[in-house]
């Protein structure tokens, strides 16, 4: 019986340690959700006091000056009409953000940009910042981009004067082949030439009495 009840009050006991650990456990993942999405509640709270100007600026005052010969006539109907309006407005306001925030995918953007920001903390070189003089930093951008395209207008440059050397060192050679083959067709055409004349003055040298006697 005793036995029993150790094992019941430690079951419990546990029970109880996995429950605080599960409380707790949950706590913790709330609480490390609620430290990943700062960015995207900044954002929120942005989007509802720009939406509350809005709404503020739109009043009865001057949704009834742009309908007058109404609301002269009829008070009450512009006024549920003005209520309608700033219902359906907003309505629609909310819908469009909640939109951009799941189409645009702005958590995972904003926690890209926590993560280029913590990378950033170990970049000893600050990050570029607008002068407030548009023709500096319109002239140190276009400086650099125009480096970088004379930087790749040169590696260009000596690949093209490497290609053309090929070139012209395989003209050169096919030049060359071509003089020696002239050369050796023209010297075996003086060979030709001087057997012929050779030939020539040889039976230049006979008689026909030789020829008939010969034979």
């Amino acid at each position: 019986m005793e036995e029993s009840e150790k094992s019941g009050e430690s079951v419990s006991a546990k029970s109880s340690v996995d429950k605080v650990d599960d409380g707790s456990s949950r706590r913790n993942d709330s609480v490390k959700s609620s430290q990943s999405k700062p960015r995207l509640k900044l954002f929120g709270k942005v989007m509802e006091k720009s939406l509350q100007w809005l709404l503020d600026n739109a009043s009865f005052d001057r949704f009834s000056h742009c309908f007058q010969p109404l609301s002269k006539q009829n008070p009450q109907l512009t006024e549920a009409m003005h209520k309608q309006f700033i219902s359906q407005l907003q309505t629609l306001v909310q819908r469009e953000i909640s939109t951009v925030i799941e189409e645009g995918d702005l958590q995972v953007k904003f926690e890209e940009l926590d993560r280029l920001e913590e990378l950033a903390k170990d970049t000893p070189r600050a990050a570029w910042r607008p002068s407030g003089v548009p023709e500096q930093d319109v002239c140190s951008g276009l400086v650099s981009y125009y480096k970088k395209q004379e930087e790749y207008m040169r590696i260009q440059l000596k690949k093209l004067q490497k290609e053309n050397a090929g070139l012209a060192q395989k003209v050169q050679a096919g030049r060359e082949n071509i003089t020696h083959t002239e050369q050796h067709i023209a010297a075996g055409v003086e060979e030709w030439r001087a057997s012929l004349e050779d030939l020539e003055a040889f039976v230049s040298t006979l008689s026909p009495s030789e020829h008939f006697g010969s034979l």
